[in-house]
């Protein structure tokens, strides 16, 4: 519908869905798979904070891929600041249990490594395949890959009905929280490159506290408070822009 609404279509080579197919396995069907494996298995505070080393593998993988991404001091800077800041928002004591689900940790930190990959493969396909395809594409071929499994592996239809708040809650998050976010998404790394958009991983649980205090009426405490200014200090490093004004300002002729 986006694609229709947008005068787009979606590739009809066979080139560009085998880019598409390898696209949908790396960043939705492989790492979902795994993340969500693991988290039946570790805390979600835990889980957040590995979640949280996908803009390091961005900058890893973008700095040798994409001739126009090299890592520099203040995106390396900027990324730690960003990572500690989620830390102290979530609480250290998550932390605590780093090394006893060992398995599990290490699928998240596959699946973020997943994520960042996939990331730089998207911004490679952007000159042949636009944003929106791209976004489209690999939803469909991950989809194909994954109904599968979902139905001989968890047999859903001997399993008793879900009530009808769970499958509006399972619609509202396959159209707002992946079609719709997707669709922004590739369009992100399009425009910004796959560094900038890769922070996206930092601003997720600063986003999620934030939602709570204004859905759930949960309130913020010191950690939260201070954790988001880590955060939001470490995006600012990354940028630059504002970072450069006021040494420029700050300068002696």
């Amino acid at each position: 519908l986006a694609l229709r609404w947008m005068g787009l279509r979606l590739p009809r080579d066979r080139q560009s869905w085998t880019h598409l197919t390898l696209l949908g396995f790396l960043n939705i069907a492989l790492p979902m798979a795994l993340f969500y494996s693991a988290q039946t298995q570790i805390e979600s505070g835990l889980a957040s904070i590995l979640n949280a080393t996908t803009p390091m593998w961005s900058v890893g993988f973008a700095h040798y891929f994409i001739r126009d991404e090299r890592a520099t001091v203040p995106k390396v800077i900027g990324v730690l600041v960003g990572f500690t800041g989620i830390i102290v928002m979530i609480g250290p004591g998550a932390l605590g249990a780093l090394g006893t689900d060992l398995f599990a940790q290490l699928a998240c930190l596959v699946a973020t490594a997943c994520f960042a990959a996939s990331a730089v493969y998207a911004r490679r396909l952007g000159d042949a395949i636009a944003p929106v395809s791209i976004a489209t594409g690999q939803i469909i071929t991950a989809s194909l890959m994954l109904a599968p499994l979902a139905l001989f592996i968890e047999s859903p239809f001997a399993a008793a009905t879900p009530p009808m708040a769970a499958i509006v809650a399972a619609v509202a998050v396959a159209i707002v929280s992946t079609s719709f976010a997707y669709l922004l998404f590739f369009q992100l790394i399009d425009r910004i490159g796959v560094g900038n958009s890769m922070l996206i991983a930092l601003l997720m649980p600063a986003v999620a506290i934030a939602l709570g205090v204004v859905v759930l009426g949960e309130r913020l405490d010191q950690a939260q408070i201070g954790g988001m200014a880590l955060v939001l200090a470490g995006i600012l490093i990354i940028d630059g822009r504002l970072i450069s004004r006021l040494a420029s300002r700050l300068a002696v002729p």
